[in-house]
């Protein structure tokens, strides 16, 4: 065989060896963990990063017949809290606060005389007629909405007015006595932030934004036995009535 004739085998093998179509290469089909998460996970995850943040934010509190209030959320970096509510008491007459220390729950009065009285153990619930519930959703409810167990029915919504992130309308799973949360719309920031809620109680709406949070936080007046006040006025006397004598 001459060097010619192996030269055109050799060109011939290389152009059998390269003709016809390319193979196309495969696509891999999208994996399930790039899907979005559905509604229940997403608050979860939102949630979960709430509890571990620490701050003071101001919100703004819509209620029927009354004018917006202010509520001032402080989350210390020990675990300690305050919720400062415009009108929080005898039905919006009384500005008062509700903190949490691990000695117990106390509400103070917001005034210049300011003094504090212990309603309830650390971590329970308030009594109904002393309970503003404005801070259960800054406090005991992280623990209840990011746990997967307990029986939630959650869905995306349309933005609140005044919100950003993500809005999930929440509803408790089985009618109960006293569930766990109400019913009512969140709105969280992807890193957990509540920017709006609209709730039994009212419509809260992020105002500022997060502030650098206090060491702990610190009750605005001394702890006392007086008689906490609570949530409705007492009524007003009988007109006409006479006047006491001295």
């Amino acid at each position: 065989m001459t060097a010619g004739t192996t030269s055109l085998g050799l060109v011939a093998l290389l152009s059998g060896c390269g003709g016809g179509t390319p193979a196309v290469a495969a696509t891999p089909s999208a994996s399930p963990s790039a899907a979005t998460p559905e509604p229940r996970a997403q608050l979860t995850r939102r949630v979960a990063a709430a509890k571990d943040k620490h701050y003071v934010i101001g919100y703004t509190l819509a209620t029927p017949d009354q004018p917006a209030r202010s509520v001032l959320v402080t989350i210390a970096a020990d675990g300690t809290w305050r919720v400062d509510i415009q009108g929080g008491a005898m039905n919006g007459t009384a500005n008062v606060s509700i903190a949490g220390r691990p000695e117990g729950v106390y509400q103070c009065t917001n005034t210049a005389d300011a003094e504090c009285v212990r309603v309830a153990a650390a971590g329970k619930p308030l009594p109904p007629e002393l309970d503003p519930q404005v801070q259960d959703v800054f406090t005991s409810w992280l623990d209840v909405l990011s746990d997967r167990q307990t029986g939630l029915a959650v869905t995306i919504v349309a933005l609140l007015p005044g919100a950003s992130g993500t809005c999930f309308a929440v509803t408790p799973a089985v009618t109960a006595v006293a569930p766990p949360v109400d019913a009512g719309v969140l709105c969280y920031t992807d890193d957990g932030i509540l920017t709006a809620a609209r709730l039994p109680f009212g419509t809260l709406t992020i105002a500022q934004q997060p502030q650098p949070a206090p060491p702990t936080v610190v009750l605005p007046g001394p702890i006392t036995d007086s008689a906490p006040l609570p949530m409705s006025a007492p009524p007003s006397p009988p007109s006409g009535s006479a006047s006491p004598t001295t």
